[in-house]
């Protein structure tokens, strides 16, 4: 791939959160310390909330990988659609405790008796639960239930909720009253601005032995940020491409113009810029119901973003194809000048 043709050490624009590229933006390291505050007061519910692709996840990477395992006994929940009990058998299957065929009551008995032997032991317990904007409400309430583990006044679990925008609907709904009255921090992440967008670029690029090849003339990152709105997500997607155009085409140098092939190929394929994140026309093929709600409003444009999310990796694999097809003809003609001689 395109990490031996540069000499790079790894993929610095992979999709999946890794802690090691952690960039600590303005918005990142307020997020973070929020839930290091959550942290140290040992109690209460911290909720970040934030825009598809923004770095929720790469939050949670960040934080457990600061975690002191020895004090902590940290577990993660990525949620979906799922009821309160099956919400207390999540959190008891995470902790290592008895789930299966058993009844609520010793869920609950399982869980405070597993709560007090970590106190015992002068640990914490700590809840992180992603794409919490799944979870319905009465799920919600069943994790605020949990607070009620105390000794002496001290919760024996903490919470924190990391999710999409859609949490902040729920959570502002009058029947939540309870729930806001236990959060003690909550943080909205939006993307990062154009100068944060390039430094993490180079971060990136920098982590993984990056020496200027390829050389990336200013003005591209510019047209980047146009492109992705500086969404890490869509930054990470759209370099990724660049990176592969560059190897394909034998380049030491992304100039505006090497940008400008890539993304119209993005476009081509149905990812639209970030700059109108909803398509002014649904694809032919695809109703969206008339927004009624700026709740509506938002899932229409979350399925937009995830339609054309998922049309840019499917991209992304025939490149890769293409890649291989071509390494696969050099590795013909090779074999056929060996031939000949």
């Amino acid at each position: 791939m395109y990490e031996d043709f540069y000499g790079l050490t790894g993929k610095p624009f992979q999709l999946s959160p890794d802690a090691r590229f952690f960039f600590n933006s303005k918005g990142h390291n307020r997020a973070m310390a929020y839930l290091r505050y959550g942290l140290e007061q040992g109690e209460g519910f911290i909720v970040i909330t934030g825009g598809i692709g923004t770095g929720k996840t790469m939050l949670v990477r960040n934080l457990f990988d600061e975690l002191d395992s020895t004090r902590v006994v940290a577990a993660e929940l990525v949620t979906t659609q799922v009821e309160p009990e099956d919400v207390l058998r999540i959190v008891c299957a995470s902790y290592g405790l008895a789930h299966e065929g058993v009844t609520k009551a010793a869920l609950l008995n399982n869980l405070e008796a597993f709560l007090h032997d970590r106190y015992k032991e002068g640990k914490r317990v700590l809840l992180v639960i992603d794409e919490a904007q799944n979870l319905p409400e009465r799920s919600i309430e069943e994790l605020r239930m949990l607070a009620n583990f105390q000794v002496g006044g001290r919760a024996l679990i903490q919470s924190f909720l990391l999710g999409q925008n859609e949490l902040k609907h729920t959570l502002q709904r009058p029947s939540m009253e309870q729930f806001r009255q236990r959060v003690i921090a909550s943080y909205d992440l939006r993307a990062l601005n154009e100068e944060e967008m390039k430094n993490y670029i180079l971060h990136r690029l920098r982590l993984v032995g990056w020496h200027e090849d390829p050389k990336i003339e200013n003005e591209v990152f510019g047209k980047i940020y146009e492109f992705t709105n500086g969404i890490p997500r869509r930054v990470n997607t759209l370099c990724d491409r660049i990176l592969l155009f560059g190897c394909l085409e034998e380049r030491h140098q992304i100039d505006l113009a090497a940008l400008k092939k890539v993304t119209d190929e993005i476009k081509e394929e149905g990812w639209c810029s970030s700059n109108t994140a909803q398509p002014k026309q649904p694809p032919v093929g695809k109703k969206y119901k008339t927004a009624k709600s700026p709740a509506d409003s938002e899932l229409i444009q979350r399925i937009a973003i995830l339609e054309a999310e998922i049309d840019a990796l499917k991209a992304g694999m025939r490149a890769d194809r293409r890649m291989v097809e071509v390494m696969q003809l050099k590795l013909d003609m090779s074999g056929e000048e060996e031939y000949e001689e």
